[in-house]
């Protein structure tokens, strides 16, 4: 590899996952079935709660507000993933890289924030049924929301100026798929040490935070079920959150392997694989477990279906 002396590149090389071609075609394919399943899947969602008023509650405010993040969040990275496997230069610009990275950064960080306001919510359902509407009223849900937005895209344009004001000396091939800390990190002939610093300390802000209210509120959430007489109660309350929990299972497990460690244990092979399944598999998955495994969801689907099918007289 020739050197590379520039520290400002108008563009860099996205190496991607293969240079086979054959395997290209078939994650070309692989990955355009996610995208498609991704799209269908988080718009039926956002479609049947906005059809229902019986799921114009705060539970499906916020399932609607995941639905459209996984939406977005996956628009960020596939299309570009999908151009990349059938192009020949494999190149993104300087801007779009810094745009792409913010942009997912901000959907990291604000899924890590919605799934924890969604575990408060389900608290407060279980723990304080009688106080659950006037606590989780529209406008209290409204600034919940804001708040994660603002602080998603402040932590991400906290991780992205720090990153792209580093020299890129070193090369401008990404050893990635898309855009992404780790490895623009790995093209900078300086001391990153700040950065990384930086990444854990906002980046595991975000993530502690967020990740403690599920903790403490589950925490109250069990007790509460297990005080609960009637075993079919205990049942119905704990099918509530089950969706969510895996959720947060899925979503969280990847994101601590990825980012709260130390870049000298960071392989690129093993990295792109767990990048697939959060920027990918992730997004399409979250709609399947909320619909599948909730009942009202799934007989507002079936409703909308009959009455879109013509009669047969």
């Amino acid at each position: 590899m020739e050197a590379w002396n520039s520290t400002n590149p108008s563009y860099f090389i996205l190496l991607g996952l293969s240079n086979d071609p054959t395997l290209q075609i078939f994650l070309f394919a692989l990955f355009l079935l996610f995208y498609i399943v991704t799209l269908v899947a988080n718009i039926g969602i956002m479609a049947t709660i906005k059809a229902n008023s019986c799921l114009h509650t705060p539970m499906y405010f916020f399932i609607n507000n995941l639905s459209f993040l996984d939406l977005c969040y996956s628009t960020v990275i596939t299309p570009k993933a999908l151009e990349n496997l059938v192009s020949v230069t494999k190149s993104i610009s300087f801007f779009e890289c810094a745009m792409q990275m913010y942009l997912f950064g901000a959907s990291v960080s604000l899924e890590c924030f919605l799934l924890g306001i969604m575990a408060y919510d389900r608290y407060i359902a279980i723990c304080n049924p009688l106080l659950y509407m006037m606590v989780m009223n529209k406008m209290f849900n409204r600034q919940l929301i804001v708040f994660a937005y603002l602080g998603a895209y402040l932590n991400a344009t906290i991780h992205t100026s720090c990153t792209f004001q580093l020299p890129f000396c070193k090369s401008n091939i990404i050893d990635h798929f898309y855009c992404d800390v780790p490895p623009l990190l790995k093209l900078s002939c300086v001391d990153t040490t700040n950065n990384e610093l930086v990444m854990f300390i906002f980046g595991g802000l975000a993530e502690f935070s967020s990740f403690t209210t599920i903790i403490v509120s589950y925490s109250f959430i069990i007790s509460a079920i297990m005080n609960i007489q009637s075993q079919q109660g205990r049942k119905k309350a704990f099918s509530t959150c089950t969706s969510h929990l895996m959720a947060v299972s899925l979503f969280y497990s990847t994101i601590v392997f990825m980012y709260m460690r130390p870049s000298s244990t960071y392989i690129m092979s093993q990295d792109r694989v767990a990048s697939i399944f959060y920027t990918m598999i992730i997004p399409m998955l979250n709609p399947l477990i909320y619909s599948l495994r909730n009942k009202e969801v799934t007989r507002s689907m079936m409703k909308i279906k009959e009455r879109n099918l013509p009669k047969v007289s």
